[in-house]
């Protein structure tokens, strides 16, 4: 590829970063606007909680749609579709239905799947194998900032008293907007460029055959969906509610301190993604942020004086960063030509573990919510997640170095 359509890559890639912030705004949001939901939806908090997690159903099957989509027909149909669909789950929830509500939730999901699978196909054209880490940590270091949008910014909205309505009908139409700015900006592909690197045309279900087959694709998502599923689940869907009731925080407090996760995010992907392409190593990397991530909610709950839980939270999201390593690690591991497919399915196994647990969270500890003892109810919650990040490193143990100094070795043996 000459270096002309290399940087029109970039300008794709920096244009689909759009559309990866806003599918972390919608996806994080409703975590502060829960007793406004209630109401539009007319149901309970278990309930609505429960509507808000179908949004993994969808995210982490459709993201094998989006990996086939992505290696078939290219990063510009199936980035605007994604971003189409995501854009009419938004206006969905103008309608005071719950039918109107699920139905919204499961496109926000399935469009947000197109998302970062899309900004690492065109990162991966657009940039060297010795700065894509890099760049998928920038991706999601832009994710995140949007998250911590959707906590920092639209609570304080919702807590003025701003009708969530005008969020979800602003939030469609921009990534509507968004969607058809995606479509003029993104090259057009040829077939032959599609399919660089092979001999004869893949079949659709072909690239996911050999990511499958493939033990450390496999691990890829385990570990990242062990280190995705705190921040997720729990930052993301019901840290506020937890820190209010069981911690006794004000719903400003208790907003602010659970958005630190996501602000955490912002610094620690680039920067851990950085880090392990200096040294040419995955592994060491990845090991030492989910260490961070265990102590970091160890003094939360053991040591909370130490210094306050935003302080903590923002800690735990640097670490939490390491998520993002396993993304580098299944496009190493695998073909080049199958690297949309990689990314949708290291997605689709990251939140098939998030859909897993997010239930088994719920039953254990979200339904409790309130009624049992606070302080020890969150401590319990809290070591839920410990085990879960413990399991993770013991996981990477099995997985085999794939950076550039890996390489090297290989090659001078």
């Amino acid at each position: 590829m000459d270096n002309s359509l290399k940087k029109l890559y970039v300008v794709a890639w920096i244009f689909g970063l759009v559309f990866y912030f806003l599918d972390y705004v919608i996806r994080s949001a409703p975590a502060v606007m829960i007793p406004q939901l209630i109401n539009n939806f007319n149901t309970t908090e278990l309930k609505l909680i429960s509507m808000v997690g179908t949004y993994y159903y969808t995210y982490s099957t459709c993201s094998l749609i989006a990996g086939i989509a992505l290696d078939k027909f290219g990063g510009k149909k199936s980035l605007f579709t994604g971003a189409l669909i995501l854009g009419i789950g938004c206006l969905l929830f103008l309608l005071s239905s719950q039918i109107a509500g699920i139905s919204g939730r499961l496109m926000q999901g399935a469009g947000c799947a197109f998302a970062f699978p899309g900004c690492v196909y065109l990162a991966s054209k657009g940039f060297s194998s010795k700065s894509l880490a890099t760049a998928i940590g920038v991706t999601q270091c832009v994710g995140m900032l949007g998250g911590t949008a959707g906590q920092f910014v639209v609570g304080p909205w919702v807590e003025e008293g701003v009708n969530i309505d005008s969020f979800w009908l602003w939030s469609g139409i921009i990534t509507v907007i968004t969607a058809l700015g995606l479509f003029f900006v993104i090259p057009k592909e040829k077939r032959s460029e599609q399919s660089s690197g092979v001999s004869k045309p893949v079949g659709y279900l072909e690239p996911y055959k050999i990511v499958f087959t493939n033990p450390q694709s496999w691990l890829c998502g385990a570990i990242s969906g062990l280190l995705f599923a705190p921040t997720t689940i729990f930052a993301m869907t019901w840290a506020v509610a937890f820190f209010q009731k069981d911690k006794g925080f004000i719903f400003h407090e208790a907003a602010i301190t659970s958005a630190m996760v996501a602000f955490g995010w912002v610094f620690g992907c680039p920067l851990l993604g950085f880090i392990t392409d200096r040294l040419g190593k995955r592994k060491p990397v990845l090991v030492g942020g989910a260490a961070l991530m265990i102590l970091s909610l160890l003094q939360l709950i053991y040591l909370p004086d130490l210094y306050s839980a935003k302080v903590s939270m923002f800690i735990f999201g640097l670490g939490s960063g390491a998520a993002m390593i396993p993304y580098s690690v299944i496009k190493e591991a695998n073909p080049d030509y199958v690297k949309g497919s990689a990314t949708g399915a290291i997605n689709f196994i990251t939140f098939g573990v998030t859909t897993l647990l997010s239930p088994l969270f719920s039953r254990w500890f979200g339904k409790n919510l309130g009624i049992a003892p606070g302080e020890e109810h969150f401590h319990n919650s809290v070591l839920f997640w410990i085990g879960g990040i413990v399991l993770a490193i013991f996981i990477s143990v099995l997985l085999k170095e794939t950076g550039s100094k890996a390489k090297e070795d290989l090659v001078m043996q």
